[in-house]
């Protein structure tokens, strides 16, 4: 409860902060789109496709949906989603400590689930997007599909199958942690009628993800001609994460736990468990075959995985669970201090993403200057550069681009002859290029020209 009531500081900021803000303004951008123009979740839509129907390529927006339900009950606001996040993350949390205590012990269960609120999941598990979210959902599911493996209740079995498939939809790389089912085949003592069971419900789930990834996906990007990600083959990925192995290693001793401290306790979780080993058989097991899924996908992202701390979100809970283990083989009084540090640590080092800097505040006032002095409808070009954020505050349709990329000869008037009518050029992104155009708006902050043609 406590990570809960602290991380509500600062819960209606918009999507300004410095860190991550291109995926919570495309993110929102989806969502608002769903609340103004129709909510059909097959047909994600974004603002900055240009001339294009903004039909986007991208994760089941499922998460995005969420928040166009908060609205269609409150109005629409930039916080939506972080609150959601919040809530679902900590439900996922929970259900962690749950599916620990009942697998490894109770010690062990508190010890990973307050590690892994501190983690990485604490900042992240506040910003509006579905990585967190994902996992949770992927998560409460395992818990349910232990528990049906346990109890062989139905209703297990359909929660098991409706989160695990929610959560790999919003984001494929929760599969990882799915994975953790493959062991239940060599465990003797799981009656064979619920492996069966189990598995033939987890293929149906697995089978719903592949047609969205790699039938609907493929073909929404070849229609509408936008994609979101761009998956590598294995030789590309391992190059480029081989390339760059300082970035790749930093996300695990660093950015997992926002702790140094917080790693070494996992380095001192891998010498016990092996010290273990006889005991912990099949959690051994479990954590090999989630790590080697995992490797897999950090491999198909290739230069991705390493330069975004996000990606590392879906294996924390493997890390948590291992540091987790090394705490509770410490006497307790020393386990309660370590864990006092590697909080301090973990708070000290994601504490700025609750707020926002002044500099950063004049977007928020973009929205109702274009309401004023660009007609709804209206493409523009604006220099957000390829983030999504500006687009996202301006409230309009059409392109972001670098200054650079504007200035370009013949830039303007490409876009122009696609349907682009206003140049909304922010002050602080560099020097308003000589255009032939009328200036019909200019502040402290922003110029805007009409360039239509």
């Amino acid at each position: 409860m406590f990570f809960i009531v602290i991380r509500l500081f600062g819960i209606t900021n918009a999507p300004l902060e410095v860190g991550h803000n291109w995926r919570q303004s495309l993110t929102s951008m989806i969502a608002r789109n769903f609340y103004e123009y129709g909510a059909n979740l097959f047909y994600p839509v974004i603002d900055l496709a240009g001339e294009k129907t903004g039909i986007i390529g991208s994760e089941f927006p499922f998460f995005n949906y969420l928040i166009y339900l908060v609205s269609e009950v409150f109005g629409y606001s930039h916080w939506h989603g972080r609150l959601i996040n919040l809530l679902i993350t900590s439900v996922g949390i929970f259900y962690f400590y749950k599916l620990i205590k009942e697998t490894v012990g109770l010690r062990v269960a508190f010890f990973s689930a307050f590690l892994l609120s501190t983690s990485v999941w604490f900042g992240f598990g506040r910003k509006i997007m579905p990585d967190t979210f994902s996992v949770a959902l992927v998560i409460i599911g395992i818990y349910f599909g232990y528990m049906y493996l346990k109890e062989a209740r139905f209703k297990n079995l359909l929660l098991f199958f409706i989160l695990s498939t929610l959560g790999i939809l919003c984001k494929i790389p929760a599969l990882s942690l799915f994975s953790v089912f493959g062991i239940a085949f060599f465990i003797k003592s799981i009656p064979v009628s619920r492996k069966v069971t189990l598995y033939l419900v987890g293929a149906l789930s697995f089978s719903i993800v592949c047609v969205w990834y790699f039938y609907w996906v493929p073909y929404l990007v070849t229609t509408y001609g936008y994609e979101l990600y761009f998956p590598r083959s294995m030789s590309e990925g391992f190059k480029e994460v081989l390339e760059l192995w300082p970035q790749l290693l930093e996300k695990f001793y660093f950015v997992a736990f926002s702790s140094f401290i917080g790693f070494a306790c996992f380095l001192g979780g891998v010498y016990f468990m092996f010290k273990d080993r006889s005991l912990l058989k099949w959690v051994i097991v479990s954590i090999s075959v989630i790590t080697v899924v995992f490797i897999t996908f950090i491999i198909k992202t290739g230069l991705v995985f390493p330069l975004h701390s996000y990606y590392v979100v879906p294996y924390v809970p493997v890390m948590a669970l291992v540091a987790g283990y090394f705490l509770s083989k410490v006497k307790p009084r020393y386990a309660y201090i370590i864990l006092t540090l590697v909080t301090i640590e973990a708070i000290a080092n994601q504490q700025d993403d609750m707020f926002i800097k002044k500099s950063e505040e004049y977007k928020l006032g973009l929205e109702s200057i274009t309401e004023k002095y660009v007609p709804s409808g209206s493409l523009i070009v604006i220099n957000g550069t390829p983030s999504p954020q500006h687009m996202y505050f301006s409230h309009c349709k059409g392109w972001t681009e670098t200054s650079e990329v504007i200035k370009q000869d013949n830039f303007l008037d490409s876009v122009s002859s696609l349907g682009a009518e206003y140049l909304i050029w922010d002050k602080i992104k560099g020097e308003l290029p000589k255009v032939s155009a009328d200036t019909i708006y200019e502040d402290a902050d922003y110029f805007i020209l009409n360039i239509s043609k």
